[in-house]
């Protein structure tokens, strides 16, 4: 998807849900960007799953337990029943499992390298925490920008 597209199709449900947790929306967007790869994968188009979040936990308001997996002997991965869903229960996952993040959501720069060294990614899966920080901030930029754009034009 076109980043002007992803931005302005998924902003309103970032300003929701971060006025309901106090989490910024361009670091919502950024995270929801890099795991979905814009918008592309299976998991968010099939499953309305934006920030690759498994089915570990108990059901809650926005996740009712029902869970895919991409392929066989995969993680398990939630399935929302729409995108809204996916935007609050990520929201809500920062606030109670990574809450000096969430704290640090204001500030794009200290965000990434919280998140980035947080149990949320996985070396394990053979993640990067340093290449995932890199990427969280430069994509926030592009965010921050594009929204500017549009905020502009309004």
């Amino acid at each position: 998807m076109e980043i002007s597209v992803f931005v302005s199709k998924l902003a309103p449900l970032a300003v929701e849900a971060g006025r309901a947790f106090r989490i910024n929306p361009v670091v919502i967007l950024a995270q929801a960007a890099i795991e979905t790869g814009w918008g592309e994968s299976t998991l968010c188009r099939e499953y309305h799953n934006f920030f690759g979040i498994t089915a570990y936990g108990l059901p809650n308001v926005w996740w009712t337990g029902r869970w895919t997996e991409l392929s066989p002997r995969s993680l398990r991965f939630r399935i929302y029943p729409d995108d809204k869903s996916s935007f609050m229960d990520y929201c809500r996952l920062l606030r109670s499992a990574y809450p000096r993040a969430a704290e640090m959501s204001a500030n794009p720069t200290a965000f990434a390298k919280e998140i980035s060294y947080s149990k949320y990614i996985s070396e394990v899966n053979g993640d990067n925490r340093e290449a995932y920080r890199k990427t969280l901030r430069s994509v926030a930029r592009r965010i921050e920008r594009e929204l500017s754009l549009i905020n502009h034009e309004s």
